[in-house]
């Protein structure tokens, strides 16, 4: 090859060239005619890239522009170098978009929160509300935008709180309170591997006893424990009000969370008659669940078999709803005592309504869970079947479609000794 000139020499050849000749730096051989492997040192980023010259040799006068960057040269481009640079434009960006999800956390919290306080009942002598949605808003925000929107959370509780009375310690207390639970629920949840699309029995059940039972004590022992600081409540009421906050916290998480993972990720009807049937599903189940609760005898037995219809033919699209349904007009029968719910003292009452809210839950969840689950193995199972069919076929072409075309025709045995089904029947 005849050397050029002007051609740039790598650093590694300026001391000793191959051929023992003194090095002449105005002249050499093109760039890559006899090289040796460079060294390389990997990046901190994985990127595999060439070291730089010595005696502070330009990149661009040793010709390693066409052999990688160095690392000074990765740590300026990414912003990691001391002067930050890339950063400054990218931080405010960051920042701008966090504090919109922040405040689009606070207020879907709040307006939860006022939906929630529109019925709350007295349990010896604390106010206490039988299900407190914004505890199911706050572990989906969790799941969806990762623990920095936790801010969040805590200013949605105290824009609740601060409706209803002055802002004070005590509703600082409380929004602490709401705050760790959530949190507690989404650290809890990601130990077992939680999958927020609840396709899992597994991840139902992780929600149920983890998200909900587990996370949700920590709200309630802190709201408790507020009230007995503040003489608000007497040591002897402590775990009825325990309980009742408990309860509505773990129903908010229960009930809310898997409606709006439906909202996010919806598996809607393909066909009319399938919108058809879902809505007439979710109307027949509220007025269904209207006339059980009203009605004088006790029939509230009755919406379970359209949980199950909603949960076997709609999966969590349905069954998700419609727990929320049947949720809603049982919690503002107790909270007016009437239906079943007349005629009790107020702890039965949230006994009652506690119990049968937590089996409604349970029934849709889980048993949509269990389905999707086994929908999913079943597509597995035909995708395992096609990729083995284009194998056969690739290792002997067509012997899948003559082994399929041979299990359709009758044997000689069916064609001819049996006759068809008729006949047979007819013989006998």
């Amino acid at each position: 090859m005849t050397p050029r000139p002007d051609s740039p020499r790598r650093w590694w050849h300026l001391t000793s060239p191959r051929d023992g000749s003194p090095a002449d730096p105005g002249t050499g051989e093109a760039p890559g005619a006899h090289e040796p492997t460079p060294p390389e040192e990997a990046a901190p980023s994985g990127i595999t890239v060439r070291p730089q010259p010595p005696d502070g040799a330009s990149a661009e006068r040793t010709g390693s522009w066409r052999a990688g960057l160095s690392l000074e040269q990765l740590r300026r481009s990414s912003g990691a170098g001391p002067e930050g640079e890339g950063r400054p434009a990218a931080l405010p960006v960051r920042a701008l978009r966090l504090t919109t999800l922040i405040l689009a956390v606070a207020l879907a919290y709040y307006g939860a929160g006022r939906l929630g306080l529109l019925r709350q009942v007295v349990v010896e002598g604390a106010t206490v509300t039988p299900l407190w949605l914004p505890s199911g808003v706050a572990v989906a925000a969790l799941f969806a935008f990762g623990p920095r929107i936790a801010p969040g959370i805590a200013l949605g509780m105290l824009a609740v709180t601060s409706s209803i009375s002055p802002v004070s310690g005590y509703s600082v207390l409380i929004a602490v309170g709401n705050t760790l639970a959530p949190l507690a629920s989404w650290y809890l949840l990601r130990l077992a591997g939680f999958r927020p699309s609840l396709e899992r029995l597994r991840d139902g059940l992780a929600l149920v006893f983890l998200g909900a039972l587990g996370g949700m004590t920590v709200s309630a022992a802190v709201g408790t424990g507020t009230l007995l600081a503040t003489d608000k409540i007497l040591t002897a009421h402590a775990w009825p009000v325990w309980a009742a906050w408990w309860a509505g916290d773990a129903l908010g998480v229960l009930v809310v969370s898997p409606v709006l993972v439906v909202l996010f990720r919806p598996r809607l009807p393909r066909d009319t008659l399938g919108w058809v049937e879902l809505l007439g599903l979710f109307a027949v189940t509220a007025a269904l669940t209207w006339v059980a609760i009203y009605s004088p005898l006790d029939l509230l037995f009755l919406v379970f078999p359209l949980l199950i219809w909603a949960a076997l033919r709609f999966e969590l699209t349905g069954s998700a709803p419609a727990a929320l349904i049947v949720s809603v007009l049982a919690v503002t029968a107790a909270t007016n005592q009437q239906g079943p719910f007349a005629g009790r003292a107020m702890g039965e009452i949230m006994v009652n309504l506690q119990a049968f809210n937590v089996s409604v839950a349970l029934t849709g969840l889980l048993l949509s869970s269990l389905v999707t689950e086994r929908r999913h193995v079943r597509e597995r199972i035909e995708d395992a079947c096609q990729e083995l069919a284009e194998v056969v076929d690739t290792l002997a072409p067509g012997a899948s479609g003559r082994r399929a075309r041979g299990a359709e025709a009758p044997g000689p045995e069916e064609g001819e000794g049996h006759g068809g089904t008729g006949a047979g029947w007819g013989a006998g």
